[in-house]
């Protein structure tokens, strides 16, 4: 149960781009979350991964001796549905997917190229938190970071656009 939390599903076993591939995993659970049951919820539910992953994560790597193991992806499904639960700051129902002038599919795909850029990139204080962090809260902080930092980022952009009247 360890191997298949931490890995989401498995999805870090993925040879190329397990981070990507753990990203991408982990969307349509997190979208689903988001759609049905509010940002709410979905934040809470990711403190509470967060929190278990990390123990996780402390127990693998004091039996395997490895520390950031690429396969374990728990920490992108964290990012990313922080990114998620942050990025839409207005109410919508389960047929808002589909309606482009409330913002979230637009605020879906933008924390999803956030998160990755973020992730990947880590600036600043996520790229020190990255190399200077051990632990399960070393392998979690910086993608807890970059989840935050994209959906600031994202609903900055949509408010922006918004604003712009660029939609009309």
């Amino acid at each position: 149960m360890n191997w298949f939390f931490i890995t989401v599903g498995y999805s870090g076993l993925f040879p190329k781009a397990p981070g990507t591939m753990g990203t991408i995993a982990s969307l349509p659970l997190g979208i689903a979350i988001l759609l049905y049951f509010g940002p709410q919820t979905l934040f809470l539910a990711t403190i509470l991964i967060t929190l278990i992953a990390i123990k996780a994560i402390d127990k693998h790597e004091r039996t395997s001796n490895e520390h950031d193991d690429s396969r374990i992806v728990i920490d992108e499904l964290v990012g990313m549905w922080f990114a998620l639960s942050i990025a839409p700051g207005i109410g919508f129902d389960t047929t808002a997917l589909l309606q482009w002038n409330n913002g979230i599919a637009i605020q879906i795909v933008l924390s999803f190229l956030l998160f990755r850029f973020f992730d990947i990139r880590k600036p600043s204080i996520i790229g020190r938190i990255d190399r200077e962090t051990k632990g399960g809260l070393g392998v979690m902080g910086d993608d807890i970071i970059a989840g935050f930092a994209a959906g600031i980022a994202s609903a900055m952009i949509w408010q922006g656009v918004l604003k712009s009247g660029l939609l009309g």
